[in-house]
């Protein structure tokens, strides 16, 4: 009975997934998640981000970002959904396997380090997908490409450690599902102009970046 109840449960989600994708295929979403760290942090920066793809590159997203909890169905509405924060992440049995299912059914998540949250969270996706790791995008991948030439990969924003810039991800299928940038810190970038005071330079970059992994979900 319990087994019967789970399988129903996993066709009600993956259908919930389907529906919403087509009647909010373009809304986003920033994901809460628990263990303390400040998931909420940046709080301009998806909203202007989302605006500079509607002027710029041909999306029509929804500039009213919503925020979904890691373990709800709702997370199955958006196509794309959003971490960051500076420190630590949890991820309970039901967050985890939440995910996993949202990611396999379509999904992506971009995860971007506002520094600090590196070593929490690597410890918690092998929760999500224990037989997978994050491995090194290629220059060469669309997502550098896809709307703004970034041949060198991720571009730096912010100087945290002196440390080069990466771009990870786990695939599945050949499909980059997930996206973790490190020692870049996009998300500062994508910010009010205010907040950190970055070179109009540094801000575009950035932005243009985004454009890139939004294009990459919504258009390629």
């Amino acid at each position: 009975m319990k087994n019967s109840l789970l399988h129903i449960k996993s066709i009600i989600t993956t259908a919930c997934f389907i529906a919403g994708f087509t009647v909010f295929a373009q809304d986003v979403a920033v994901v809460k998640y628990d263990g303390g760290g400040d998931w909420y942090s940046n709080p301009t920066a998806l909203p202007n981000l989302v605006k500079f793809c509607n002027d710029n590159i041909e999306t029509n997203i929804n500039e009213s970002i919503e925020t979904v909890e890691a373990g709800s169905i709702d997370i199955f509405q958006y196509p794309f959904l959003h971490m960051t924060g500076h420190g630590n992440v949890f991820f309970s049995e039901d967050d985890a396997e939440n995910l996993r299912k949202y990611l396999l059914s379509g999904g992506f998540l971009h995860i971007d380090d506002n520094y600090g949250m590196e070593p929490f969270i690597k410890k918690e996706l092998k929760k999500v997908f224990p037989n997978k790791d994050l491995v090194e995008i290629p220059k060469t991948h669309p997502i550098f490409n896809v709307a703004y030439e970034f041949p060198n990969g991720l571009p730096k924003i912010h100087e945290h450690d002196a440390k080069a810039p990466q771009a990870l991800g786990i695939f599945h299928e050949n499909r980059l599902v997930l996206l973790f940038t490190f020692e870049s810190d996009l998300g500062d970038g994508w910010e009010d102009q205010e907040v950190h005071n970055d070179p109009e330079d540094v801000r575009l970059k950035a932005l243009k970046m985004g454009a890139n992994i939004m294009k990459y979900v919504f258009v390629n």
